[in-house]
Order: C-alpha cells, then structure tokens, then sequence
C-alpha cells in the first residue's frame, strides 16, 4: 500500500513538475530582440537606383505563411485549423504568390508572415524561395520566434520562425530591424509574436536623400493598447525620416481598417472574432496620407473556408500605404484574388518621388 502510495506521489509531483520545467525553458530560450538590430540579407544583388519622378510600383501582401487559402480556417478566429492538412497546400500557395509576385513588375515588394522554419507550414523557407525567384535585394527581419509554441492544446503550432521580407530591384545602403511594443506579460509573451519594422534605405539618384521602404506587421489579437501604440511608434520613425530630407513609403498589414470605407461592406458581423482598430487621417501630420483602395476587402476573417462569396465572409481593408508628403500617389488598388492563396490579397501602389 505505501509503495503504491509512493508512486501515485512521483507520478503526481512529476505532472506538476514537468509543465513548470517546459515554461521554465521557454522563458529561458524566449527571443529578445534588441530596440534596433540589423536585419538578415538573403540577398544583394539589387544594382538600380530610383530617380525623380520616376514611377514606382510597390506591393503589399501578407502571406499567411502560404498556409491560409480559401480553404482554410484558423483556431484563433473561430476555426480549427492549425495547419493545411499537408505540404501540399504550402507549396502550392507558395508557388501561386511567386508567380503573382512575377507577373507584377514590382519594383518592391513588402511581405508579412513570411516563415522560414515553422511546423505550422511544413517547415518550408518561404522567405528564401521568394527572395531566390525575385532577384534583387531581399531583407529579412523575424517577428515570431519560438522553440515551441503550446497552444492550442493538443494540435500545438510548435516551433515557428517567421517574419517581415522585403524585396527590391534595388540596391540598398542598409537595412534595420526596429522593435515594437510588446503589449503582452509573462508568460503569454515567451511564446508570441515580437513586433517590428523592416526600414530598408535606397539612395535616390542625385537627390542626396534615401528612399525608406518601411514593411510593417501590427498587432492582432491584443485588447487595443498595443497596436495603438505600435502606431504611434511607427508615426514618430516615419516623421523623423522625412524631417531627415528622405522620402517614406510605409506598407503591410495595419491590423487596422482604413477611413472612408464601406460600412456594409465591412460590417462586423461578430464581435467576439478578431476586431480591427480604426486609422483616421486627422492622426497624421499635414499633407501625409493613406494610400488604400476602399472597394475591394484586403483580409478575411478565419472563422471557416472562403465560399467565395463576399456577403457571407467577415471582411477587413486593414492592407494598404503610408506615404510622406514628396511621394505622389498615382493609383493603389487591391488586386481581387478571391483569398486563393492566402487570407490577405495584395495592394498595389504606383507612386513617384517628387
């Protein structure tokens, strides 16, 4: 009866012990950015310079890990799903952004949720598969890094490695990783995401002056606080770069609808999903402005498969631009994938440098 008793007890205290071991761990092994770092070139092979007045085209597009088609649902927004059911599905989304990327012509490209080791999307280098057919200069900066993410319990995201890419045709003097906000505590922080801009320089011919190509990512799944402040700080680098002389085109994914939309069209149907803040241009210092194509949704929400039908879809315009006053805006528009390849569908901008 006391032995039995005895190994109950190990078994017991060994339960207990062995989650408090694997929080210990991770807290140990949790990334820690520093405020600026240099990011990761993949690539360097960028050899033009823009001029003034020339017309520049840049894309915007959050990837979705090439892992959040049409048919796809996700956990954190009232789906199941952690994963697609198998490679597959990354390699072929993948393998359909590329080819969009391709038939854009872009000069840059600013891409979010792009993973380079993660069990959420078969461990495929996106990152490195895009810079590799893109050419040019490409930078990487992580904003979600983990040994192993437990959650959702059991189907856990597990390990991850994921981030901000830029792609250019240019070449660039420099390229930082600026930390954010981080809106969450221990221990919910260890295993989350780390936010950051991706700010990449490119000397303007003859003008003594940089192009700042910003790639942003805000934040989510917080109460507010953290993405508002996220957006400040995004603010206060971008006015300085331009109080510098340069010229500034910030891009990504806001997490946060942009003004003068369609109500209808937009409408949240239920509030308890994820529920995007609110830009107003009266947050902005004159003459900078938001470059955004109202009409067509830019991101939907999670909660089941793409019908295909827009009424029967939460939607968002939470993708879009940010641009100085000496950057004029030629046209945006958000190209209407349909979702196929991820939840996001790409912005285009056609801008010149005054």
């Amino acid at each position: 009866m006391k032995k039995t008793l005895k190994t109950l007890c190990i078994i017991a205290g060994a339960i207990v012990a062995l989650p408090v071991l694997f929080i210990a761990f991770l807290t140990v092994a949790e990334y820690r950015p520093e405020k600026t770092e240099a990011a990761v070139f993949i690539s360097q092979n960028g050899g033009l310079k823009p001029a003034q007045g020339e017309t520049l085209t840049v894309v915007t597009w959050n990837i979705g890990y090439a892992s959040l088609d049409a048919e796809q649902d996700f956990f954190m927004d009232g789906g199941k799903r952690v994963r697609p059911e198998t490679d597959s599905y990354v390699k072929a989304n993948l393998a359909g952004i590329r080819d969009y990327i391709a038939d854009a012509g872009a000069d840059a490209v600013l891409i979010q949720e792009a993973d380079r080791r993660s069990y959420r999307s078969y461990y495929v280098n996106q990152a490195e598969a895009l810079a590799g057919s893109f050419g040019g200069t490409a930078a990487f900066a992580p904003n979600f890094r983990c040994v192993f993410v437990p959650f959702p319990v059991p189907r856990f995201i597990g390990p991850v490695d994921s981030g901000l890419l830029t792609m250019s045709r240019f070449a660039a003097a420099g390229a930082e990783r600026f930390a954010l906000t981080v809106p969450f505590k221990w221990p919910v922080r260890i295993a989350n995401l780390k936010r950051c801009l991706l700010v990449e320089r490119i000397p303007v011919e003859g003008a003594g002056a940089d192009l700042v190509l910003v790639n942003l990512h805000l934040e989510a799944y917080d109460d507010g606080g953290g993405r508002e402040a996220q957006t400040r700080e995004l603010m206060e680098l971008l006015y300085r770069e331009y109080r510098q002389g340069n010229y500034v085109i910030a891009g990504g994914d806001f997490n946060q609808n942009f003004p003068d939309i369609d109500e209808e069209l937009y409408a949240l149907k239920d509030t308890a999903y994820f529920k995007p803040g609110v830009l107003s241009p009266s947050d902005l210092e004159p003459l900078w402005r938001f470059a955004f194509d109202p009409l067509v949704p830019t991101s939907r929400l999670l909660n089941k498969p793409y019908s295909g039908d827009y009424g029967d879809s939460q939607l968002y315009a939470i993708d879009g631009f940010l641009v100085s006053p000496n950057v004029e805006i030629i046209d945006v528009r958000t190209e209407d994938a349909q979702f196929r390849y991820s939840d996001h569908n790409p912005v285009i901008l056609k801008a010149a440098l005054r």
